[in-house]
């Protein structure tokens, strides 16, 4: 596949793609953590 050729040969790809990943992941543990904090509140 054409796009993983360019993810593992072009480092400013890669690394925007790692940035992207951490992004996703710093959001998804806040939802998780307000939520669960949210519901223990209640």
């Amino acid at each position: 596949m054409k796009f993983f050729e360019m993810l593992f040969n072009d480092p400013i790809v890669f690394y925007s793609a790692i940035g992207l990943v951490m992004l996703f992941g710093i959001g998804a543990f806040y939802i998780y953590y307000f939520i669960k904090h949210i519901q223990q509140d209640s």
